[in-house]
């Protein structure tokens, strides 16, 4: 390695040099010099090897779409004729009306025509054209209850079991649970809006106590899928695998003469990962092979829905390839009610410039999935933080204010009564009247269908036998095949 005396190596100029390339496995780079595409089993002992499951798992995979900001169930998927009988009244029978902004108006009707759908006949509003084609492959979670009314501890309580932040995410936890069927890929991908963030960044896809192994991987939407993965122009394939040789050789001079130290071994093991990913991530995330009518179906031909239809795409591209766990977030951080479903100001313009994005491209999947018949054994989860108050924010105001008393979320796929909806709000859509869902309940059933037991995935931290349910949780049997 040569360099200027003195000077400091940036960190993608040192990994080009000496590192990221060269502790990955020589015939790695053979196997790229050939063009070789196969997915890599993983090796016995490795911390991404697939584990066993406590009991026969319906599903093997899991994409998670995260719809940032409060989605409103009554302009979506909870229909409420009451709203219409009794918009512009007050809500008197209620008890104690408590908001998030302490402004609560009058009731709203929903500003989107509802209708049935598919042989199951369930109701959803006309905001959602292309989801209600698949009406008959969702599972509706209509009472579904939060802790939090506000946002981002909303969103880490939808995530992980906890408002706060720094615990393990479920994408973590079924790393840490399942492991990985391609050695290749990392089991938890993220793949953030292309518009922004979720807030939070990162922290919404943490590891938390968990081994670091376990944390999602976020592709970016536009350039390099990862900044500093690919090699510099200047590097030469046979460079690289010279240098690969002689990292190896090296690496294991010192874990033979350092058989305790198992710090270098767990750090190689993550370039090794990175390696291969340098392999691996621009093939998956190439669409040559995809016809254009699959680009079609997903809305990669029209502006509006071309960033969330690639991740969508590129969601089933990685389950193909053997991604555990694909976390799609919907949404960019909040103070902008056009690049998330925050609709305070006005309801129906937000919620019709965000379903513009998400609608056809998630309908896609579904379908797609289905086509491809991975839907079988794929669990498809849609959440959204909170839902939206059935009256207005404020006297005379089109927008509604967060509502954590009662909401939507779905799931479609593995080992689920398809075209079915478990669980009701009141006749306004304020309280969940009948079969509460607890989020806890929600994620113990994710695990159920995965062959986890809930009470079982524990990992030791701070004197706890931490888990994702926390000391709650009932799996929803109801909703089971």
């Amino acid at each position: 390695m040569s360099t200027t005396p003195g000077a400091f190596l940036s960190r993608r100029h040192f990994l080009a040099e000496a590192g990221l390339s060269g502790v990955a496995l020589a015939w790695l780079l053979q196997q790229e010099l050939r063009g070789a595409s196969a997915p890599t089993p993983v090796l016995p002992g490795s911390p991404y090897a697939a584990k066993t499951t406590a009991f026969p798992a319906k599903a093997k995979r899991v994409i998670h779409v995260c719809a940032c900001g409060g989605v409103s169930h009554v302009d979506t998927f909870d229909y409420k004729p009451e709203l219409e009988k009794h918009h512009g009244e007050e809500l008197t029978n209620k008890g104690k009306i408590d908001t998030f902004f302490g402004r609560p108006g009058r009731l709203m009707k929903s500003q989107f025509a509802f209708r049935q759908h598919g042989r199951s006949g369930l109701w959803m509003s006309d905001l959602l054209p292309h989801l209600s084609k698949c009406v008959d492959e969702i599972t509706f979670l209509h009472a579904m209850h939060s802790k939090s009314s506000n946002h981002t501890p909303a969103t880490f309580f939808m995530n992980s079991g906890f408002t706060m932040n720094g615990f393990p995410c479920l994408g973590a936890w079924l790393s840490y649970g399942l492991g990985s069927e391609n050695q290749d890929l990392p089991a938890y991908v993220v793949l953030p809006d292309p518009r922004q963030l979720p807030a939070g960044g990162a922290i919404n896809w943490t590891s938390g106590f968990l081994p670091a192994v376990h944390q999602g991987v976020a592709f970016r939407g536009t350039g390099e899928p990862i900044v500093d993965l690919n090699t510099p122009h200047d590097i030469s394939p046979a460079r690289r695998l010279a240098e690969s040789a002689l990292l190896k050789k090296l690496n294991q001079n010192f874990l033979d003469a350092n058989p305790g130290d198992t710090a270098l071994a767990a750090r190689l093991r993550s370039y090794e990962l990175a390696a291969r990913m340098q392999v691996r991530v621009p093939e998956v995330v190439r669409f040559d092979s995809e016809s254009e009518a699959t680009r079609r179906l997903y809305g990669l031909d029209q502006p509006i829905t071309a960033g969330f239809g690639r991740n969508c795409l590129l969601a089933r591209r990685l389950l193909e390839k053997g991604v555990r766990f694909v976390q799609l977030f919907h949404g960019g951080a909040f103070g902008s009610p056009r690049i998330n479903w925050d609709g305070h100001e006005n309801v129906r313009e937000n919620h019709i410039n965000q379903a513009a994005s998400m609608d056809q491209p998630l309908a896609a999947l579904l379908q797609d999935l289905r086509a491809r018949g991975l839907l079988d054994d794929t669990l498809v989860l849609w959440t959204t933080e909170f839902g939206r108050t059935p009256f207005t924010q404020g006297i005379d105001s089109p927008g509604r204010d967060h509502h954590p008393n009662g909401f939507t979320v779905w799931m479609a796929g593995a080992g689920l009564k398809p075209g079915f909806a478990h669980g009701a709000t009141d006749e306004v859509g304020y309280f969940a009247s009948e079969k509460k869902t607890e989020v806890y309940d929600y994620l113990a059933t994710v695990l159920h269908l995965l062959g986890i037991d809930h009470e079982k995935l524990t990992f030791y931290h701070n004197g706890i036998q931490r888990r994702l349910t926390d000391v709650h949780g009932e799996v929803i049997h109801d909703i089971l095949a």
